[in-house]
């Protein structure tokens, strides 16, 4: 059985093919959209947020909703997030809780496993969220 493999990058995001990588990719035959792990970059490339796990924060959730909206889905489709934190602490986890609960819009969240790493793929990324969703039928 063959899949079509559909890359998913918004045009209002950072061009991440130049770094091997789409934002998301849809599997046809099973309706599921991955999404690579989003930072709070810019479509320009700067670091939006400081230096800082709640301050990134935001804008890394609202990576993700871009990338959602470009296969008409929203934080409802997502059934599965993983959470990568730099030198977080407690304050970080219990604010960020708050964060994700807002970014589900009433909704109830997916999964997530939050994890804490010793670096990003830049030294500057506080935080950075992959998500997998399901995509609404058309």
């Amino acid at each position: 059985m063959t899949h079509k493999i559909t890359p998913i990058n918004p045009p209002q995001l950072y061009n991440s093919i130049s770094f091997g990588f789409s934002h998301a990719v849809v599997q046809n035959g099973g309706q599921t959209l991955h999404l690579a792990g989003q930072v709070a970059w810019d479509a320009h490339y700067e670091l939006q947020g400081g230096d800082s796990i709640l301050g990134q924060a935001p804008y890394v959730l609202a990576n993700l909703k871009a990338v959602l909206a470009e296969v008409g889905a929203t934080p409802a489709h997502i059934v599965r997030l993983r959470t990568y934190l730099v030198n977080h602490t407690t304050e970080d986890v219990i604010k960020l809780s708050a964060l994700l609960n807002d970014f589900y819009e009433g909704h109830t969240p997916a999964a997530n496993t939050l994890l804490g790493v010793s670096q990003l793929a830049l030294p500057d990324f506080r935080i950075e969220i992959e998500a997998t969703a399901v995509l609404p039928e058309r």
